[in-house]
């Protein structure tokens, strides 16, 4: 009876275990990093409300026929569907917050410029990399209703001045694309869409001779060829192309449009710069202009951006008209490794002070309290003689009749 007692408490014990495990990719943010996550997502967004971008806080939970209206396969594919307990309806637990703003914009946006900011948890089927996360914290900001370049400008200098008040230990660095020159050479030729997928399965696996030797039987392949070989460097590009495409209005002002990102890039914030018309990871949802900014040699981008289409509905979603938009968004988690906050100033008050005290000591320690606090000091007040946090540096407690903070060595 004792052995099989025994089996049944370590199959308890087996199972309790199981049930405290995290799925793969979704990890407790504790303590200080828990704490710096929340300065950063509350200095960011203080940061983006003072450029004038308005702070919006969209649900997390949708029905997939507003969520995934015009959504990628790849966002389809990250995201959770449940069953709408009210109504049998299917919804969708956002995996990007991007979309929703588009649904935001179409009903409250109007037909001018507008500026949204915006920080939330989003839940995602499957992380990005090997050991990306599936519970990001999405801080973004969008700006619609302006298709002028001032607009990709204002999103990049806000960005750095985010960026560059958090004082972060590395550096960012910027991978330009514009997806415009693709879709206009494409469109340009009739490309089929299996062309075009196999055109940019090479373009992302960076199998030159392969491309080379598809693009020998494509109309205008030699073009299309020469965004992957040149398409670095926006001088040589344009002389590798082909007449018609450097003819080509469209194309021509993509290309222009790069290098006066690239030169503001370089001027206005010293940052290095590299150009890829072949990256089109976005290709069904971004329309001009793409980014991709990189902390140090990390594989994975801490900032996406870039142009795409909203709609212009005047407060209604049916006969809705695209409307020009541009925005960039971040997982904030991502930045922990690279910021630190201030050392703390840890204080406990004397527990044996406490039990000691009279009734003006009592009123006067509450005073002092509020005031360290308000000062933002951590201050505890024990509750027996054990309660004492980590890393005291401070002590409250009596001298000479007075409550006095001494530091402790």
């Amino acid at each position: 009876m004792s052995h099989l007692s025994n089996f049944h408490l370590s199959n308890f014990t087996a199972e309790v275990a199981n049930n405290w495990l995290l799925p793969d990719g979704v990890v407790d943010v504790l303590f200080e990093d828990a704490q710096k996550q929340e300065v950063l997502r509350h200095q960011l967004t203080q940061q983006l409300i003072t450029h004038g971008y308005q702070l919006v806080n969209p649900p997390m939970i949708e029905f997939t026929e507003s969520l995934l209206s015009d959504a990628s396969e790849d966002l389809k594919r990250q995201t959770f569907k449940i069953i709408d307990q009210l109504t049998g309806r299917l919804m969708g637990v956002r995996a990007d917050i991007t979309p929703q703003i588009l649904r935001i914009d179409a009903h409250h946006g109007g037909t001018g410029i507008a500026r949204y900011c915006y920080a939330g948890d989003v839940i995602h089927t499957l992380p990005s990399g090997l050991f990306g996360s599936r519970t990001p914290l999405q801080l973004g900001a969008e700006i619609f209703g302006c298709a002028s370049l001032s607009a990709d400008f204002e999103l990049i200098d806000v960005l750095f001045t985010m960026v560059n008040d958090l004082n972060m230990s590395a550096a960012l660095h910027i991978d330009l694309g514009h997806v415009a020159i693709f879709k206009r050479l494409a469109l340009l030729v009739e490309l089929s869409d299996n062309d075009t997928k196999q055109l940019m399965h090479l373009y992302a696996n960076k199998n030159l001779p392969e491309l080379k030797r598809v693009c020998q039987t494509l109309p205008m392949g030699s073009d299309f060829y020469a965004l992957a070989r040149f398409g670095h460097d926006m001088t040589r590009l344009l002389a590798k192309l082909s007449d018609t495409a450097q003819q080509d209005t469209e194309i021509v002002t993509a290309v222009d449009e790069l290098q006066r990102l690239k030169t503001h890039l370089q001027e206005q914030w010293n940052c290095n710069v590299s150009i890829d018309v072949t990256e089109l990871s976005g290709y069904h949802y971004h329309t001009g202009i793409v980014f991709n900014g990189y902390i140090n040699s990390e594989t994975q981008p801490l900032v996406r951006g870039g142009r795409f289409d909203g709609m212009q509905s005047g407060g209604h979603l049916t006969n809705s008209q695209p409307r020009e938009a541009t925005g960039f968004s971040m997982d904030v988690s991502r930045l922990l490794a690279h910021v630190e906050l201030a050392a703390p100033v840890v204080v406990v008050v004397d527990y044996a002070a406490i039990n000691n005290m009279d009734s003006e000591q009592r009123q006067t320690l509450r005073q002092q309290v509020d005031s360290l606090r308000q000062q933002g000091y951590r201050v505890t007040v024990p509750l027996d003689i054990h309660d004492c946090p980590q890393d005291v540096t401070h002590r409250l407690s009596i001298v000479a009749n007075q409550w006095q903070l001494t530091a402790v060595e």
